[in-house]
């Protein structure tokens, strides 16, 4: 299938590594040029050299979208090196697990910019240049926690839940003008923050990351974790014109781990 993703312009978060870095290769493949951000410059820098074999144009962009000013810039040095923009992919690294009581009022602020505004800014700076676009599309990424929470991670479900209400509603607010808003509620996948989650239940429960990871594995009735490259085949599609007649979709990519029917 043809995606019609040749020669769009994109804006990727959080696309030095993991998930972020996986849907910029499927993009790439497809000719989409690149604007990739990240916190770590030399992370990005990498990546770009991952994305070299793929002969689209690449932008880096480094900066924390934690920042309220950084958003914008990311738009508008998107703007000034392509002069538009189709694809907005917004995506950041998740809170820190931590148990209810233990968390204080900075820790919230903190996951709040990270996990929800970090995608409002992004969302507000980038539309007057999605309006432009004949084909603009808007993904965010929250997490399967969204649909069903999971344990220690309190400050993930309940601020990712915001970004889904978000993204629900951007798709019923401006669907009259073409843009579309969807959302992926990845589950357990093998990147470095479920690394580092693995690591954190593993020294909560005294036992090895190893042994977290097979009862984890176990829960899924695939019976292992997602690979990045999963995920970003299905972002991929969601971000393209042939999903045209697809908003408002929040869509877990999970491997059957949601046990819920809606």
């Amino acid at each position: 299938m043809d995606l019609g993703l040749k020669g769009k312009i994109a804006l990727l978060t959080g696309a030095s590594r993991g998930l972020g870095l996986a849907t910029a290769k499927v993009l790439a493949q497809e000719g989409v040029n690149l604007a990739l951000n990240s916190r770590d410059p030399n992370k990005l820098s990498q990546a770009n050299e991952v994305l070299a074999e793929f002969g689209v144009k690449v932008v880096l962009i480094p900066g924390d979208v934690t920042d309220p000013e950084i958003p914008g810039k990311l738009v508008d040095q998107t703007l000034e090196a392509f002069g538009g923009l189709d694809l907005l992919f917004t995506n950041s690294g998740g809170p820190t697990p931590a148990a209810f009581e233990d968390i204080d009022d900075p820790t919230w602020e903190q996951a709040v910019e990270l996990s929800f505004l970090s995608h409002v800014r992004l969302i507000r700076a980038a539309l007057p240049a999605l309006r432009r676009s004949e084909a603009p599309s808007v993904l965010t990424v929250t997490s399967v926690s969204v649909k069903q929470p999971i344990p220690n991670l309190v400050l993930s479900n309940s601020i990712r839940a915001a970004t889904a209400g978000l993204t629900k509603t951007l798709a019923l607010e401006l669907g009259s003008e073409g843009i579309r808003f969807n959302s992926i509620l990845p589950s357990w996948t093998q990147t470095e923050r479920v690394e580092q989650l693995l690591a954190d239940r593993a020294m909560r429960n005294r036992t090895t990351i190893e042994a977290e990871m097979q009862a984890q594995n176990a829960d899924a009735p695939l019976g292992r974790m997602a690979k990045p490259e999963e995920f970003a085949r299905v972002a991929a599609f969601l971000l393209s014109p042939a999903a045209s007649y697809v908003t408002g979709v929040l869509l877990p990519v999970d491997g059957g781990t949601y046990k819920g029917l809606v």
